[in-house]
């Protein structure tokens, strides 16, 4: 917070932000005719959807004082905004601004008494949060009078012509001027320690009083020391060396594609290795650069130490020019921190490297002279076609994007005569970068099936201002400046928003050249892709939405590039973070770090905007201001890594293998529209080992994989059989090879491939053993696989006590029924006793089990295994050679914390510690993907700057555990052909008092197992579903079925009364009727919020009321104002429900 004082000498403690959209309605409060007379008629939701940069002065009772916004052209109409430079140079005197280091000022508006503090405070801080900004003009054709604040802080334009409009400029130097850099001196040693003091640990400085001291004074031509001064107090400090390992940066990093590295190729060759001396050991504070030592002159230097003051922050880049000044034949400039190490300003500007092995500790980050140079932005000329050529010459994909060039210097469209533009970044006239765009035609599927509305308003945004990227490519050297020219093209090229399809592996390979992907990402915002109704399409007839909505494409993962979002740096996370496991919990852990959406509270701080880390996106069901939440992404993990037994199963589609049941949590088009594949590095195999002294986990095959962070997430699988007596198969040996033991898709596929080719055909039995609703799952599949019935022997293992596969009985019955028919024989509590009769078990031809009553001998051409599901063996091993507590299941707190600070786990593979004394709660009894969400929250806190740190927990409710709202799911295709689908409220494994007894007419059932229409719907006490069962031969509509849960039955169409009234035959038809779709709708849920604020504002009111009582009619008009809305806006979906003047 600062304070500002008003013309009156009011004083206000204030906080600048970036706008959100629910400010408008405060910011058009504060609109008066002075600010139109310069700025013209302002639609304040337009101005902040195009906004570059967008910035609101608040007070600590969120009272709006002030508002500007910032656009990379002019006002209004005065010229086009492809060619203001020109203008600009012949009509005034301003030869120094670029589109680099310019900004127009489109709008400003203040409360009177708080005006002229207000711009400079605005202007303070929009200077401190875009480190390359010059200059503000204000340029527009409306020769209004300035108003008093504004005259204050801009100066006239010199002009060159007698243009009438509004010039005026304001430059950086009376506001947040570049700091001063000089050599240090050994009298600077008290104000630095003072900085030392406040903002690092590092041990040789505190340790050591005349270290720093020393280090001053011993400066030479290899080592040089400078501080920053602001009036006339050093804020700043840096040591750099030029005394650098190469051998070592060689040997842990990729300096492949850095230009200028010849001369560290010929000193690292030429060095001999004995001359070299060891680095000293890697100090752990994040602003600090350990010393290396090397021989001969190196082209590169290091920075050892550096600390700056958190007020002058934002002006770290003004040391990078003295740097190359006193080391004038260097090209590079080096800076080393720990993994570990929050990202600070400076490093913003440098590129970071990837290591060669993720054993490195520490992150490299680099500077190139050349980055010094101004970067310009240009349509792309044919003149440009060798040097664009040159510069993808080694690219794989190069020959498209030069054919696509080609056509664009020919026609100006691609192959199907859709719109091209193309357009290069140069530096000194020389191309370093080229960017080619597509007019997007597929906006109608994107916006329906990507939650693109959580960053831009579409009523805003013209069509033909979207655009989708379709090469990329920029010099390693220039990759800072990546934001640069996504903004100059988006201005150059009229769009206000491009678009990025990233496709996983399996799909047919693309034409789209993009190099660096990580560089185009770190610009781009993910998108979430949206829960899909699924539509009764022969009812609805012409009513239904657009073939272009419906129509299947190829999944991907999406990202956005706005105007808006130009100017939001990301904070990089380096922190290895490493997940054991790809289990619903843990996928939904990567999903969240992925998209990494926290919800940004309003009122944050203006360091928070200095640093870049707030942003006006936002997210709604209605185009009301007031209806949206700022929510972003602004987090990016370089260092995400899954170990899992067979890798990311994104290519396998559930639906095809069969076997084994489904949470619905994942499906390989979900998994495929995360982008995972561009996040996350993926190591197959086991973890068989977890090193915690020296942070590393042990892959099976040898493998290890170091971490800051470990989560486990494994699950619980089926173990390999173990029979009582005889010849027990020993885990550590070959499992014969017709066992086949599912835990997943890859085990699903193996299984199918082997029984196709090997068993089919024969006459052998198959046993499936185990009980659970797998089994049944099971035989299914064997039965869709041609084998006969009576072939198929069901083994099923004791049942636990209270535990049944299916909870409802009817459900039980139609299977057991199914089974019969089939002539699959079904044997009940049965163990395992023996193989092979003793002998070789490899392979199985036949098994022996232990009954209530005499033992059970069968033979055996494959035996499918689904029997104890427990913690895996090498997990187990892991967990417990590794010394953290495992009580049955791994024992966690309630913040997924084990016994070790740095490993956190979750998911079935835990409970929670006997403390907490709730035996009957785990993970396991909850949704497995709220479970996930929950774990990623928590570890968000360690990582996002914008969060408040953790609270400490209040003594009454330290010692609860974590409980859980979302349904736990599970379904697949059973016996039959039953599609079946069961949807139930978290519960406890064990009561700890009588269950709650229903509300009479609670259970809805309509249909009959035998007819394939079963569906039971249950409703507790407040007449919410809270549980469903269906049972269908035709494919259930899941995602319309999975959305009932938790709805009043009220919104269900008063379900309830018409059920008891006998108006409901048939659930599923009553289901599918269209007023239905609009429950199904992923915004419903924002419209119920919406509603109960209706509620809340009116206070209770009985059905009598609503019909004679004016505050009723109120109500009512609320209502269906609010539906109206809801429908209007959400109509792509919708257009089977008419609207207002339709008719």
């Amino acid at each position: 917070m600062r304070t500002i004082t008003s013309s009156s000498g009011q004083e206000e403690a204030v906080n600048v932000r970036r706008t959100e959209s629910a400010d408008a309605q405060g910011i058009n409060g504060l609109i008066c005719p002075e600010a139109g007379a310069v700025f013209g008629r302002v639609n304040v939701i337009h101005l902040l959807e195009k906004a570059n940069l967008a910035v609101t002065l608040a007070n600590e009772r969120e009272e709006i004082l002030a508002h500007a916004s910032f656009f990379d052209h002019p006002v209004g109409d005065l010229v086009d905004q492809t060619c203001w430079e020109a203008f600009l140079q012949k009509h005034f005197s301003a030869e120094t601004c670029t589109p680099l280091n310019t900004l127009f000022l489109h709008f400003f508006v203040a409360h009177t008494d708080f005006a002229t503090a207000s711009a400079k405070e605005i202007l303070r801080a929009v200077f401190n949060a875009v480190a390359e900004l010059e200059h503000i003009l204000l340029l527009s054709p409306y020769a209004g009078v300035l108003e008093e604040a504004l005259e204050e802080v801009f100066d006239p334009l010199q002009r060159l012509t007698d243009l009438e409009c509004s010039a005026f400029i304001c430059h950086r130097q009376e506001h947040c001027p570049k700091l001063l850099i000089r050599p240090a001196r050994v009298e600077d040693h008290d104000d630095l320690m003072r900085l030392f003091v406040d903002q690092t640990k590092v041990l040789s400085v505190m340790e050591q009083p005349y270290f720093l001291a020393e280090l001053i004074q011993e400066q030479n031509e290899e080592n040089h020391c400078a501080v920053c001064e602001s009036d006339g107090l050093p804020v700043g400090f840096i040591s750099v060396t030029s005394d650098v390992d190469l051998k070592q940066l060689h040997d842990s990093f990729d300096l492949s594609e850095l230009d200028g590295l010849s001369k560290l190729d010929q000193i690292r060759n030429a060095a001999p290795p004995e001359s070299r001396e060891d680095p000293e050991t890697p100090r752990t504070d994040p602003q600090e650069e350990t010393q290396s030592t090397g021989a001969g002159k190196s082209s590169a230097v290091c920075i050892q130490f550096f600390v700056i003051d958190k007020n002058h922050e934002t002006r770290s880049v003004d040391f990078l020019p003295y740097v190359f000044t006193v080391f004038p034949d260097v090209d590079l400039c080096i800076i080393t921190v720990p993994t570990l190490s929050p990202e600070f300003l400076l490093l913003q500007s440098f590129v970071r490297l990837p290591p060669r092995s993720a054993s490195s500790p520490r992150e490299i980050y680099v500077f190139q002279r050349s980055g010094l140079r101004s970067v310009e932005v240009r349509a792309a000329v044919a003149a440009d076609r060798p040097a664009v050529s040159e510069l993808v010459k080694t690219l794989s994909l190069r020959e498209s994007l030069l054919e696509d060039l080609d056509r664009f210097y020919e026609t100006r469209r691609d192959t199907d005569g859709v719109p091209l533009q193309a357009f290069v970044s140069t530096v000194q006239s020389e191309v370093v970068g080229v960017l080619i765009i597509r007019d997007e035609q597929d906006l109608q599927y994107l916006c329906a099936r990507y939650n693109m509305e959580s960053f831009i308003y579409f009523s805003h945004h013209r069509l033909e201002e979207h655009a989708h990227i379709l090469h990329f490519v920029l010099a390693p050297s220039f990759q800072r400046c990546c934001r640069h020219l996504f903004k100059e093209s988006l201005r150059l090229g009229h769009k206000s928003c491009l678009f990025h399809r990233l496709y996983p592996p399996h799909i047919s390979p693309q034409n789209s050249c993009v190099h660096h992907l990580d560089v185009l990402l770190d610009c781009a915002v993910p998108v979430c892709p949206r829960r899909q109704i699924v539509f009764p399409l022969e009812q609805l007839g012409i009513n239904a939405p657009s073939l272009q909505i419906r129509e299947e494409q190829a999944p991907f993962a999406l990202s956005l590039i706005s105007r808006k979002l130009t100017l939001e740096p990301k904070v990089t996370v380096n922190a290895r973070v490493v997940l054991v496991g790809a289990s619903d919990t843990g996928l939904s852990l990567l999903e969240v770090l992925c998209f990494c959406f926290i919800t940004v509270s309003r009122g944050q701080t203006d360091k928070e905007l200095r640093a870049d880390r707030l942003s006006a996106a936002d997210s709604g069901p209605s185009d009301s201001p007031d209806s949206r939440s700022a929510s972003i992404p602004h987090l990016r993990f370089n260092s995400l890594t899954l170990v899992s037994t067979h890798g990311l199963l994104s290519d396998f589609h559930h639906e095809d293998i069969g076997f084994l049941s489904t949470s619905h949590a994942y499906s390989s088009r979900d998994l495929s529209r995360v982008p995972l594949h561009s996040c996350v590095s993926v190591v197959s195999g086991k973890m068989v080992a977890i090193n915690r002294k020296s942070k590393h986990v042990l892959v099976s095959g040898g493998v290890t994989v170091p971490y800051d962070h470990l989560v486990l997430c494994t699950g619980l699988q089926y173990q390999a059989p173990r029979p009582a007596e005889g010849n027990q198969p020993d885990s550590n040996l070959q499992l014969p090879s017709n066992l086949f033991t599912l835990n997943d898709l890859h085990d699903c596929m193996a299984a199918r491939r082997w029984l196709s080719a090997n068993f089919v055909e024969l006459e052998d039995n198959a046993i499936v053993y185990g009980n659970s609703i797998d089994v049944f799952t099971s035989v299914e599949t064997l039965l869709s696989l041609g084998i006969l019935g009576n072939r198929i022997h069901v083994v099923f293992t004791p049942p636990e006590p209270g535990v049944s596969c299916f909870s409802d009985p009817e459900v039980e019955k139609a299977v057991a029924t199914a089974l019969k028919k089939a002539e699959v024989q079904v044997h009940h509590h049965c163990l395992l006793a023996l193989v092979n009769n003793g002998e070789n078990p490899d392979p199985l031809t036949s098994v022996t089990f232990t009954t209530d009553a005499e033992t059970l001998n069968l033979q055996c051409g494959v035996f499918i295994n689904l029997s104890n599901k427990a913690v895996d063996s090498e997990a187990f091993r892991s967990i417990n050679d590794s010394f953290l507590v495992f009580d049955g299941r791994l024992v966690i707190d309630a913040t997924f914390h084990t016994s070790d600070p740095s490993i956190s786990a979750a998911g079935p593979l835990t409970k929670f510690s006997r403390s907490y004394y709730s035996d009957e709660w785990s993970n396991a009894n909850f949704n497995s993907k709220e479970v996930g969400r929950d774990l990623a929250a928590m570890l968000l806190r360690l990582f996002d700057p914008t969060l408040e740190p953790a609270t400490e927990t209040p003594p009454e409710t330290e010692r609860l555990v974590p409980l859980y709202g979302q349904a736990k799911i599970q379904g697949g295709k059973l016996p039959g052909g039953f599609h079946f689908l069961q949807v139930s409220k978290p519960s406890a494994t064990q009561r700890t008092a009588p269950p709650v007894q229903k509300v009479p007419d609670s259970c809805l059932v309509t249909g009959r197992v035998q007819t394939g229409n079963y569906f039971s719907l249950h409703l507790d006490s407040y007449e919410q579903v809270e549980a469903l069962t269906c049972l269908s031969l035709k494919p259930l509509p899941l995602s319309n079925y999975l959305s009932l849960y938790g709805k009043q039955q009220q919104l269900l169409g008063q379900l309830s009364s018409r059920y008891l009234q006998g108006l409901i035959p048939d659930l599923h038809s009553f289901f599918r009727q269209s007023w239905c779709l609009a429950l199904y709708h992923d915004r419903f849920s924002d419209f119920e919020q919406e509603l109960q604020q209706i509620a809340s504002h009116t206070g209770d009111v009985s059905p009598l009321l609503l019909q004679h009582r004016s505050p009723a009619a109120e109500v009512r008009a609320a209502v269906r104002g609010s539906a109206v809305r809801y429908l209007s806006f959400n109509r792509n979906l919708l257009p089977m429900f008419a609207r207002p003047g339709q008719l």
